[in-house]
């Protein structure tokens, strides 16, 4: 039976609705703290449109004019502005306004919540109200239930014996109660005040109660920010003993907010933290400070800065800021009073080594690229002569600048780069390996400024091969305020180093590339083998090793680099001298899952002088590969199968003997129960370069799991040379649909410097929709 004249019901249905949705208010955590870990509860009152149209349908519409009592009985099911109401009957009483629905109500909400109800009793004003058998079940598997609900003079909501869980219940037991619940005798909800109140509340797991609270007064979600505590933390290491973290939230305005936590370490005192946060229109900016005053700092090594300092502290700011929709402006900066305070301590963000503090401006177009930074390095370390920090330049600024031409020219792709790099060292950075001298920085200040133009076109002929001509030129202008290299006895460098005070140099290259990609099909497989060949001719490198080297110093030639045209890694080296790459690169699918792919090739010098056999200042070139006229053989490959197997491996074979100089093999498999990793890895000695010997470690890691939610992992890092295990790792983990549970362990050994603890052990406790509680930082933390 539909209705057609609406205005015999809409007071009483509203009335019905409202009731029946001010129950999803407590869908969500009540034991939530500040911040923004409130209920998430929906607000009191959908808003319903006028225009909403009501369809009711039951099996009696009865109307005694006497007693002005409207009822529906049977079967009745009502929608009305995205709800749905289920029961077996509804009256509305016209002389005293109040409605009342009867039999298995269920109501449905329009965000998927589902509320139950044995009866339910409410004014037609929606000031005051009754319902019993209260259940709520959420859309996001959260459930409370209450004996009975009250509202109150239209600003109070109060349930009594409310029970609140994320937990499903048990299928084959749903007596048995939930992993974790929370019981509370009554729970207020103030509309005015936004608050939610619950009185003696318990939390219990597995049945029994574990913490009681007289009270807990949280917002509710109409608040998405207020002051209050937030959930606590606890940590346990070696030197700094067990930790208790406690941190208050603090509301200051509705663009900023503020965040104090006190620890209270058993071996070291209290440690006091601030972060103050702002957001504005066009950005954010954060402080962060820090301090502490240690009790036992002799717990520390003898001779490092953790033990020879007592007040120990830390300032630290980050902002971002959208000057407008190209341009970014930003810093994230850190001072403090030792060298490696906010890495003993671990500051959430500034623990770091080093910590990198810039400052930058950036400007992204649609065909350009623009940054200016500025660096300082700041190495966490327990030195306490802070001679790495020394050593490390300060840079003010680099700037880089990318820019692709609009229009074609001669129809290939016009682009131009500059780099401008200035900064000074305030110490050399000098080391002896194996009788070799390195100098990967100098005291003194420089500055170089790079411009480079490169023009290249794609040719595709009718038979498929893919040929790339390439032009490019290259300008370099420095100015050299350096002291002269000399070693810890003041001898001087026994290289050619250039001692003047300016220097500039160019390149030019003419390159050309082809690739032909060749397709193969069976019945059940596709393969694609792509040759490539590649020739760059140019004159050899001007000043060769002549000129400090501060950004080209990392270098590795793999399979990854073959063809590239300058494998240095930045723009203080230049690859001179005629050279060719010859290689292919392979993809194959089967049907059956598998999946295989590999690179492999080699690179020739053909005339000219070799960049990477000319010396410089850290000798970048030497053992690498590409040393000799006919470089190393270099490759990577792998294969995917479908039962969760795979192997990858990258490889430098030398070219004379075939002898395995560096390279990976790692194996991995994953199922359901298990996932496992192992990695060898191998890197042959570069005592010019700053290897003395071999190096060659072993990583596994595995995760098992067993009896339903429960797993086991592990990891390992074994030094094969030195015969050491330099890092371990074990732990255990729960993880159900409302609960996580993890509790690990790491063995950390590090052999540069001593650090606040060599052994770390991390939990965490998570409830869904309440919150978690974190024992531990740091790598074990890192684990969880």
């Amino acid at each position: 039976m539909a209705v057609g004249d609406r205005k015999v019901f809409s007071k009483q249905l509203v009335a019905l609705l409202l009731g029946a949705a001010l129950c999803s208010y407590f869908e969500n955590a009540p034991l939530a703290y500040g911040q923004e870990n409130g209920t998430g509860m929906p607000a009191i009152g959908q808003n319903i449109s006028p225009d909403a149209k009501l369809m009711l349908s039951a099996n009696e519409l009865v109307y005694n004019k006497d007693q002005e009592l409207v009822s529906v009985i049977g079967g009745v099911q009502i929608n009305y502005g995205g709800y749905r109401l289920v029961a077996q009957k509804v009256d509305y009483n016209q002389k005293t306004g109040r409605m009342m629905a009867t039999g298995n109500i269920e109501m449905v909400t329009p965000d998927g919540n589902r509320i139950y109800a044995d009866h339910l009793d409410v004014t037609d004003n929606f000031a005051d109200g009754f319902m019993n058998a209260l259940r709520i079940e959420t859309s996001d598997n959260t459930r409370l239930v209450a004996e009975t609900g009250q509202r109150v003079g239209g600003t109070q909501m109060i349930l009594n014996k409310g029970v609140y869980t994320a937990c499903l219940p048990c299928a084959e037991k749903p007596e048995r109660a939930p992993f974790w619940q929370v019981k509370a005798e009554r729970v207020i909800q103030n509309s005015e005040k936004h608050t939610i109140r619950l009185e003696k509340a318990r939390f219990q797991l597995l049945g029994r109660s574990l913490a009681y609270l007289p009270w807990i007064e949280v917002p509710d979600n109409t608040v998405k920010r207020k002051s209050g505590f937030l959930f606590p933390s606890m940590s346990i290491s070696q030197n700094l003993g067990y930790g208790l973290s406690v941190p208050y939230y603090y509301v200051i305005s509705p663009s900023s907010d503020f965040t104090v936590t006190g620890t209270g370490y058993t071996s070291q005192g209290f440690l006091l933290e601030g972060e103050y946060r702002r957001r504005f229109e066009n950005g954010t900016v954060t402080m962060h400070v820090a301090g502490i005053d240690q009790m036992n700092p002799g717990n520390f090594s003898a001779g490092t800065s953790d033990a020879e300092a007592e007040q120990r502290g830390m300032v630290a700011s980050k902002g971002d800021f959208r000057i407008n929709p190209r341009w970014t402006f930003g810093w994230d900066v850190m001072v403090q009073s030792d060298n490696n305070f906010s890495r003993t301590y671990k500051i959430d963000g500034y623990d770091n080594t080093p910590q990198v503090n810039t400052v930058y401006l950036t400007g992204l177009g649609k065909r350009n690229y623009f940054d200016l930074r500025a660096f300082y390095f700041d190495v966490q370390d327990a030195d306490s002569g802070s001679t790495a920090e020394k050593q490390q330049p300060i840079v003010y600024p680099t700037l880089d600048y990318h820019y692709v031409a609009p229009q074609p020219l001669a129809g290939g792709e016009l682009s131009a780069d500059v780099n401008l790099t200035n900064l000074s060292r305030s110490q050399d950075d000098f080391t002896t390996v194996d009788g070799f001298d390195r100098f990967p920085g100098l005291e003194g200040q420089t500055t170089r400024l790079t411009t480079e133009l490169q023009w290249k076109r794609t040719l595709v002929t009718p038979t498929g091969l893919v040929i790339t001509p390439l032009l490019a030129a290259r300008g370099d202008a420095l100015a050299l305020n350096m002291q002269s290299p000399v070693d810890a006895n003041g001898v001087p460098y026994a290289g050619n180093y250039l001692d003047d005070n300016a220097a500039t140099r160019g390149m030019v290259t003419a390159g050309l590339e082809m690739r032909y990609p060749i397709l193969f099909t069976t019945s059940n497989s596709t393969h694609v083998l792509e040759p490539i060949a590649q020739i760059y001719a140019r004159p050899d490198e001007p000043l060769a090793g002549r000129l400090p080297n501060e950004d080209a110093q990392s270098f590795v030639f793999d399979a990854t680099n073959l063809f590239d045209r300058d494998r240095f890694s930045g723009y203080d080296r230049i690859e001179g001298g005629t050279r060719a790459n010859v290689g292919f690169q392979y993809t194959g699918t089967f049907d059956s899952g598998y999946k295989l792919h590999g690179i492999f090739g080699q690179s020739y010098q053909l005339a000219g002088q070799n960049s990477f056999a000319t010396d410089d200042l850290v000798n970048v070139g030497a053992d690498s590969g590409l040393e000799t006229d006919r470089s190393d053989y270099v490759g990577l490959g792998g294969i995917e199968m479908p039962f969760g197997l795979s192997v990858a491996a990258s490889y430098r074979l030398d070219e004379k003997d075939f002898a395995f100089n560096r390279g990976d093999l790692t194996t991995a498999y994953q199922n359901d129960t298990f996932s496992g990793q192992v990695t060898y890895t191998h890197v042959g000695a570069q005592p010019a370069y700053g290897f003395a010997e071999d190096q060659d470690e072993i990583q596994a890691s595995s995760r098992i799991k067993f009896k339903d939610y429960w797993s086991i992992f592990g990891g390992i890092a074994w030094d094969l040379n030195n015969d050491v295990v330099v890092r371990r790792s074990l732990g255990i983990s729960y993880q159900d649909e409302c609960t996580i549970f993890t509790i690990a362990y790491v063995d950390r050994r590090d052999t540069t410097d001593q650090t606040a603890s060599d052994w770390t052990i991390a939990a965490r406790l998570t409830f869904r929709t309440l919150g978690d509680i974190r024992l531990g930082t740091g790598d074990a933390a890192n684990n969880l």
